[in-house]
């Protein structure tokens, strides 16, 4: 630390900027720390101008822990930072305000009424950019509490998951996973999954500040505040976030705009230990239309899949919704509807309920018989999601082969015709990753499915035998 008689107020300032500029965003520094003016140095007691009561408001509730460091360099532990601020319509008048950091007296300063960055167009949302003042901002974290841990079913097709969600809400930001990405199908669990970190953060860090926003309506936001003219307050509204939860990451594609906010607004996120958690219907490598530079992000941390439950989830999630809902039901119906409906959690849980409610409504008994109807009409009804498991079948059945052969190591044409077909389908039919899909058809590689189905669309064009086995395959997976 230099001697302070050899130092001036400038030079102080100047090498606190320097600090400063290095550890937040160009457009920030720009915005809020060029404008203002070193004034005097007393003793250990560094003065700025700043243009406004709002700057200084903002400075002190955005940048208070960066000021600080940035004068305790310079100036040692004892420092003070002081505001000259200049008052609009004042003739340029200076009235000095007089805080120190970190700050104890706000109550010497009335504060100032902003507007939130920008409206919310979605009615059902209550707004999360309630801003009531600079002083106390009220952030609705907009978590469901239904969605927690305690009721997520842990199972071989999510643990990886769901522990390392439970590890990011213990120590949010201070893990390797970060930002932390969970993918899969519809209706498995991933949404859940999101709002039980996020319940379990506010549960256990009571002073982060969680926001849980879909990335549709984060992209809405971003336009409105394009159209106000808010593109800075927009940013530095997410940059308060501690925990930032974004459903469907996916839905950016193709919005290059958007995409880029975000990226900034991730990279001080991450830069300051703040926690990032995202979901996706699919795996970084499979998405489309997002700039290299955002992907690369993206993977920094831990990418999870969240797979189809096998039976044995399937069994505990009935179990779990039964003692949800203080409703009782044989092992045998159990067992029945786990083996039945196998697509996803959404349609395992709308099954059940739909049992339940034939049961009350016709006043009938649980069994196996009233099971076999409900769940029969159930699964008809309902547009089952392709899973691989599906597909596989399907091309099995097709070519009249054992579903094992069709997954063992056989290089016989027929057999290795067929298990190229159902991986070039569940490439085309799934939100799968080539990884995922080359796991659950004999075990292979992400590169034997890209040959896979490079294969079949050579053969489609060159080889008419084998164009009508995929066409025919193809209306059956549309059924």
């Amino acid at each position: 630390m230099p001697e302070l008689q050899n130092i001036t107020a400038q030079s102080v300032w100047d090498r606190c900027l320097a600090y400063i500029k290095d550890n937040i965003q160009d457009q920030a520094y720009k915005t809020w720390f060029e404008p203002t003016q070193a004034v005097r140095l007393d003793d250990n007691a560094l003065y700025i101008q700043v243009p406004s009561k709002f700057f200084y408001e903002w400075l002190e509730e955005h940048y208070v822990k960066l000021l600080k460091s940035a004068l305790t360099r310079e100036l040692g532990p004892g420092a003070k930072l002081l505001y000259n601020i200049k008052m609009e319509n004042t003739g340029g008048d200076k009235i000095p305000y007089t805080e120190q950091i970190p700050s104890k007296n706000r109550e010497a300063v009335q504060p100032q009424e902003v507007e939130a960055p920008f409206e919310n167009r979605d009615p059902e949302l209550k707004n999360p950019f309630v801003i009531p003042g600079i002083r106390n901002i009220h952030i609705d974290s907009q978590l469901n509490s239904n969605y927690n841990f305690e009721n997520f079913v842990e199972g071989d097709s999510n643990r990886l998951a769901r522990s390392a969600g439970k590890s990011v809400a213990n120590r949010p930001g201070e893990t390797s996973f970060n930002p932390f990405l969970v993918y899969g199908g519809v209706g498995l669990g991933k949404t859940h999954l999101a709002h039980a970190i996020g319940v379990e953060v506010k549960e256990k860090h009571p002073d982060k500040t969680v926001l849980y926003i879909s990335a549709e309506v984060f992209s809405q936001q971003y336009q409105d505040a394009i159209r106000r003219k808010a593109r800075i307050d927009f940013i530095h509204f997410y940059q308060l976030i501690d925990v930032l939860i974004i459903d469907d990451i996916q839905m950016l594609s193709g919005k290059t705009g958007t995409q880029e906010v975000f990226f900034h607004i991730f990279n001080y996120l991450h830069q300051n230990r703040k926690q990032v958690v995202l979901t996706s219907d699919k795996a970084p490598v499979d998405m489309q239309d997002i700039e290299a530079r955002l992907l690369s992000r993206l993977k920094w941390g831990l990418t999870a899949e969240i797979q189809h439950p096998e039976l044995e989830t399937r069994i505990n999630i009935i179990k779990n919704i039964l003692y949800r809902d203080g409703v009782s039901m044989s092992e045998e119906v159990i067992q029945y509807i786990a083996e039945n409906v196998t697509s996803n959690v959404r349609e395992l849980e709308g099954s059940v309920i739909s049992l339940m409610a034939q049961a009350s409504f016709n006043h009938l008994e649980v069994n196996i018989d009233l099971a076999k109807t409900v769940v029969d009409k159930f699964v008809k009804n309902v547009k089952q999601e392709l899973s691989v498991d599906l597909i596989q079948k399907t091309v099995a059945d097709y070519f009249k082969i054992d579903l094992d052969v069709l997954k063992s190591k056989s290089r016989k044409r027929e057999i290795a015709q067929a298990r190229q077909l159902a991986m070039y389908f569940a490439k085309q039919y799934t939100k799968n990753s080539l990884a995922s899909i080359g796991a659950q058809i004999g075990n292979r590689d992400h590169a034997t499915v890209l040959h896979a189905c490079k294969t079949v669309n050579n053969l489609i064009e060159t080889d008419k035998e084998f164009k009508k086995y995929a066409e025919d395959i193809k209306i059956k997976l549309s059924m």
